[in-house]
């Protein structure tokens, strides 16, 4: 980090930096009061204040959640570079997107939250987006974050942990693991979505629950490996990832998450037709690169 972005986060932040989530100075605080096995088990730790997490996120006719969500996303006390990846959208996102963008632009710079922006010519898929986030993206860390208001922003810095730590490369969020809350929705989903993961399990030799996640987090090493052999232009990017990660023997680790579930009503894009892409996918990636 440079001297000048090291003075303006310094220069936001409050002064008692035991009030600012993950710095030595916040963990050390907790650690005396509640001790180190506690912090462990609560998941607290310290995130290197020179890391930068990207977070890519692929928009497509989310004219009435990108905001919502994005106030999300910059509300985490991490320092971030937000990549968004406007995949040709047909609602007005686009135009929404562009004059934000404006705005961001003639406001001083926040150092904790940095955008970068990229508009499709003409629509590609959600694979082809997250490919174009992953090469936009400079950060140390990079994870996936859809544009709506599925997944919360807010499990982060829990997902990041066994990066931190030295124990992962790459992390899944899984919405079948763990206590955290769910709506109740589409049985026939929950079923595709566990005849996927399992079929994936056979042939990558993981154990993963939630193949199908968004949220996926790698470490810049892992993207520099595997962005240049990803082909998939739209859902089949999930399989894909998942079979190339597992190939080259990466560490990875699943985290339980919390999702809140859309209705096709609401917006919810994936189809049959991507459940037999993905099938597709599986047994692809899974013989071959």
């Amino acid at each position: 980090m440079s001297d000048d972005t090291l003075s303006a986060v310094t220069n936001t932040i409050p002064n008692d930096l035991r009030l600012v989530p993950h710095t030595p100075e916040w963990f050390e605080s907790l650690r005396e009061t509640l001790g180190e096995a506690a912090c462990r088990q609560l998941g607290f730790y310290v995130i290197p204040p020179e890391w930068m997490l990207s977070v890519v996120i692929p928009v497509y006719n989310e004219k009435d959640h990108w905001r919502s969500l994005l106030e999300r996303v910059k509300a985490v006390p991490i320092r971030k570079e937000i990549v968004m990846i406007d995949d040709c959208s047909r609602d007005g996102t686009r135009e929404q997107l562009k004059e934000f963008q404006a705005a961001i632009e003639a406001l001083p710079t926040d150092p904790w939250n940095r955008f970068r922006f990229v508009y499709h010519e003409k629509n590609r898929g959600k694979g082809a987006a997250v490919r174009t986030g992953f090469q936009s993206a400079t950060g140390d860390v990079v994870i996936i974050q859809d544009a709506d208001l599925e997944y919360d922003p807010s499990e982060y810095p829990r997902l990041l942990g066994p990066i931190v730590e030295g124990k992962a490369d790459v992390v899944f969020g899984s919405r079948f693991l763990g206590d955290q809350p769910h709506r109740v929705l589409y049985y026939w989903h929950y079923l595709g979505n566990k005849f996927l993961t399992t079929l994936s399990n056979c042939f990558t030799n993981l154990n993963l629950t939630d193949m199908e996640t968004c949220y996926k987090v790698f470490t810049r090493e892992v993207l520099q490996q595997i962005v240049p052999v990803l082909k998939q232009e739209r859902f089949g990017i999930e399989p894909e990832i998942t079979a190339k990660v597992a190939r080259r023997r990466f560490r990875i680790f699943e985290m339980s998450i919390s999702y809140s579930g859309r209705t096709y009503d609401q917006g919810k894009k994936i189809g049959w037709r991507d459940g037999f892409k993905a099938l597709w996918c599986i047994v692809r990636y899974g013989i071959a690169d």
